[in-house]
């Protein structure tokens, strides 16, 4: 069995996949936003394996939250389900003077992944909306232009895609995929969502503990357990490159390089 640590975990798509996995008999650590959220998530899965807690909006309590993940021990897999959407909302600025979309959505899973001990395998919550996402990462913060709310947010899952496909390259050994779940009627989501909820997190739990031929497959993009061709920016080793050089320009960390897990 598995050990696995999944982002947004207190409800949505991120703790019916630790509910999905727990029913399998994989342990599984989870994530909250704070203290409340995490009562709650254990109250619904008490039998978890931890729960980190911190806000990923913001670079110190991102790196807070990666600290707790590895006091918890070593996973196997890391599923990066955590996510802002844009409905109903304007552009939020963080404590850091970043786009909130861009912060939960981008750059706390870049700064997890560089923090956090190693997996086995990563999973990252894409989105089917990422293929209107800009490649030139041109004012990624909405600094200077007027804001909109779902070019941001395809622009921040196009991103996030093109960082599975840089760690898949960078990091040969580690099974780093990117999943589409569909358009379903979660919280973010909203009510007029037409895909079906039963499986919007399948794939990603597959994805994080099957030994299925296809899911031991690395640097590819899937929506309901099949391989989908992913926006073909996100495959590009300058785009992947300049994605990260800006990520660890903001963070002040960078990947680290030529890594293999154990």
């Amino acid at each position: 069995m598995a050990r696995i640590f999944i982002t947004g975990s207190t409800d949505g798509l991120g703790l019916m996949a630790a509910q999905l996995l727990s029913r399998q008999g994989h342990t599984v650590a989870l994530h909250a936003r704070n203290d409340t959220r995490a009562r709650d998530a254990h109250a619904v899965l008490p039998d978890n394996a931890g729960v980190a807690v911190g806000d990923l909006a913001g670079i110190a309590q991102t790196r807070e939250v990666a600290s707790q993940v590895n006091d918890l021990g070593t996973f196997d897999a890391v599923i990066h389900n955590a996510g802002v959407g844009y409905y109903g909302r304007g552009r939020v600025e963080t404590e850091d003077g970043l786009s909130d979309v861009f912060a939960v959505n981008v750059l706390a899973p870049y700064l997890l992944t560089a923090l956090i001990t190693t997996p086995r395998r990563l999973v990252y919550l894409s989105s089917g909306m990422h293929h209107s996402g800009d490649a030139t990462l041109r004012d990624p913060q909405w600094a200077t232009r007027p804001w909109q709310g779902s070019q941001a947010y395809s622009e921040s899952k196009f991103h996030l895609t093109a960082l599975t496909f840089a760690i898949a390259r960078k990091w040969p050994a580690v099974l780093s995929n990117a999943v589409d779940p569909g358009w379903v009627p979660t919280k973010m989501g909203g009510s007029g969502a037409t895909d079906d909820l039963r499986l919007a997190p399948v794939t990603q739990a597959w994805l994080a503990v099957s030994d299925d031929a296809e899911a031991l497959v690395t640097g590819r993009y899937f929506h309901h357990r099949q391989p989908r061709p992913p926006h073909p920016a996100t495959q590009s080793p300058e785009v992947q490159d300049r994605l990260l050089e800006y990520c660890a320009d903001l963070t002040k960390v960078e990947l680290p390089t030529a890594l293999s897990a154990d």
